[in-house]
């Protein structure tokens, strides 16, 4: 037993030799720079201990709180404040996030309205540039018609009485008008951007009677079309100014016109009095206009008839002129016919 104890003895006594040792040797490292991996480990787990330390005292703070009631609710005041305080500052990060968003898009909202800005006052700058060549080309054309006027030459035919080849012209010869148009196209001879070959005359009225054109092509009957709403219509191949498309290739653009006039006619007693009657003039067509088929002068109004067959150019479909009634007892004799005013 002696010697059991002396060697265990001996072994304690080597045991705390050999720590110091170690213990000496870990100073002498420790004391010596150490590489920053070993920094950061070191840093890293003195923060954890930190860390460790912050969560024991505030389970100690816990367990305290529990035990004191008078405690736990001044704990839990300051708690409370200090939650109020973060919110408070949380509340004031939002308000400013949203004030930063509002400004940054009152900025792009700026500028997305100054670039529709200048697009719109270009698009204004273009209008006028249009609106002034547009100006000036009428006033070329106006130009360039009177002074086609002015240089057109004289008849060498036309006698100082006024006759042409000593012949004397009809008193009561119906003359076509083919100057400037005020009424249909205002200040210019255009409308919808096309030159308008017909005026209306000054006699022009609107019917009474309703009369109509019924189409036909060959033996088949097509849609009427009511033609007593106006006092004139046009009629020709340009969609843009025609009243009454005709599509046939040989018709021209504007081939004819039907006009309603108030004129003069003699009653059975020998007085004078007034009607409203529908006539045709053909603008000067390629190919013509024919009434009951026979062709008419170009630019002279004919008169047209009940029952009347008009065709336009080679066209197939013949237009025959009927009214409401269809009966010419309708309009008694004697009996005047003014028209409708406008």
């Amino acid at each position: 037993m002696p010697a059991e104890e002396q060697g265990k003895r001996t072994r304690d006594r080597e045991k705390d030799r050999n720590f110091q040792t170690n213990m000496a040797e870990k100073e002498h490292y420790s004391s010596r720079r150490r590489s920053p991996l070993v920094e950061k480990k070191s840093k890293d787990s003195q923060r954890r201990r930190e860390e460790e330390r912050l969560d024991r005292r505030h389970t100690d703070r816990t367990e305290q709180r529990s035990r004191s009631p008078a405690r736990n609710r001044g704990e839990d005041s300051r708690d409370r404040g200090r939650e109020r305080s973060r919110e408070r500052e949380r509340r004031r990060d939002r308000s400013r996030e949203r004030d930063h968003r509002r400004v940054d898009r009152g900025v792009r909202e700026g500028e997305r309205g100054g670039r529709q800005q200048h697009r719109r006052r270009d698009e204004r700058e273009r209008e006028e540039r249009k609106f002034v060549r547009v100006k000036e080309e009428r006033d070329r054309n106006d130009e360039r018609r009177r002074e086609d006027k002015q240089r057109k030459p004289e008849n060498p035919f036309q006698t100082e009485e006024g006759t042409e080849g000593g012949e004397e012209e009809e008193a009561n010869k119906d003359q076509p008008n083919f100057e400037l148009s005020g009424a249909l196209t205002e200040e210019t001879n255009k409308f919808r951007g096309v030159v308008i070959k017909y005026r209306e005359p000054p006699e022009a009225r609107k019917p009474r009677k309703r009369w109509r054109l019924y189409p036909f092509k060959g033996e088949e009957a097509l849609k009427p079309l009511h033609i007593h709403r106006q006092s004139a219509y046009l009629l020709g191949r340009e969609r843009l100014v025609a009243d009454i498309p005709i599509d046939h290739p040989s018709c021209s653009k504007q081939h004819a016109a039907l006009q309603y006039r108030l004129v003069d006619y003699e009653k059975p007693d020998g007085t004078t009095g007034r009607r409203v009657k529908p006539y045709i003039i053909d603008l000067e067509s390629a190919n013509g206009t024919y009434v009951n088929n026979q062709r008419i002068e170009a630019s002279r109004y004919v008169e047209l008839m009940e029952k009347d067959v008009v065709k336009f150019g080679y066209s197939s479909r013949e237009y025959v002129l009927l009214h409401d009634t269809s009966d010419t007892s309708g309009v008694q004799a004697g009996e005047d016919d003014e028209g409708l005013d406008d």
